[in-house]
């Protein structure tokens, strides 16, 4: 495959930008419809619930525990182990007509017919109202991050390919969130983080472009903006396919083996790596193409000499 990318003719990418653009359109349609009319299914970081902490004296199997559980007619808990393999921190759904000490009950009589040493450690509630705070600060930090982002790579490159770069990672994300929108899949803070690893992947993705674009400007005189986008893409396309190979690998076995607990992380990150990588190439040089960046902007600004106004006057 990579004797394809040795080719003195570069691959002709920005031929099917405009379908890549359409394409495009139509899904973050389809996410925004999706978005607007399922929603997403916000965990229990967002919405609240109550939180009960048990401690065994031997080691618990995690799938033993959600199916005396579901049997105890207590479905949706979130159960992960909390320190050892001997201590549970399980997290239910707020329930109507069902207060924190009787949800607690009913966990802790589910454990003890799992096993009679079952000893409850903590019970508490987390309100909606601290999950509503959590929302709007991931919602934040995600905006935060592709604003800076948008003055870092301005300032490193041109504000067309800024604006390119920033609209990729936000094409990344609300393809992510639609996708998580049609399928219900739990939305909690690991989402939230793994949309923020996303962002940082797919930018390292077009800084890697966009530096071989502004060489290639500087570089060559007589080509076509297209043509120096196809070049800058073909020269680094055997790097973005080995790096996000091998990305693939470890998020692949986090996606099969990781568990319930990360499968909404290790989903979010399979999403983004491969959108990540497609946007990379079609929405961010498209998006400075449509906007027509030149070789003139890639160029350093003419550096006066000292002196030179004297020169010109004689």
């Amino acid at each position: 495959m990579f004797e394809i990318l040795k080719t003195k003719e570069p691959l002709p990418f920005m031929r099917f930008s405009k379908g890549a653009t359409v394409l495009s359109l139509v899904l973050i349609g389809l996410c925004f419809f999706s978005l607007a009319t399922r929603g997403l299914n916000w965990g229990l970081d967002f919405t609240g619930g109550t939180v009960v902490e048990v401690a065994f004296e031997q080691a618990v199997e995690l799938d033993g525990v959600r199916e005396q559980l579901d049997g105890a007619g207590l479905s949706g808990a979130t159960v992960q182990h909390f320190g050892t393999s001997r201590d549970l921190l399980i997290r239910m759904p707020p329930q109507e007509g069902a207060n924190v000490q009787e949800q607690g009950d009913a966990v802790l009589a589910a454990m003890q017919q799992l096993s009679a040493d079952a000893e409850m450690k903590r019970l508490e509630f987390v309100g909606p109202s601290i999950g509503k705070e959590l929302a709007e600060q991931g919602g934040l930090a995600i905006l935060v991050a592709l604003l800076c982002i948008l003055f870092y790579v301005g300032v490193r490159f041109e504000w067309r390919l800024a604006s390119g770069a920033v609209l990729s990672l936000a094409h990344d994300v609300i393809i992510t969130l639609g996708v998580f929108s049609w399928l219900q899949i739990e939305v909690d803070l690991t989402i939230v983080a793994a949309l923020l690893t996303v962002v940082g992947y797919s930018l390292n993705d077009t800084i890697v472009v966009f530096d071989r674009v502004r060489e290639n400007f500087r570089r060559v005189r007589e080509a076509t903006t297209a043509r120096v986008f196809d070049e800058a893409i073909t020269d680094t396309l055997s790097r973005t396919l080995i790096t996000s190979a091998t990305t693939l690998v470890v998020v692949v076995a986090l996606f099969l083996k990781g568990g319930a607990l990360i499968h909404g992380f290790a989903t979010a990150l399979l999403l983004g790596i491969g959108f990540g990588t497609y946007s990379s190439i079609y929405i961010a040089s498209a998006w400075a193409m449509m906007l027509g960046v030149k070789r003139e902007h890639m160029l350093p600004p003419p550096v006066e000499k000292e002196g030179a106004d004297q020169e010109s006057l004689m």
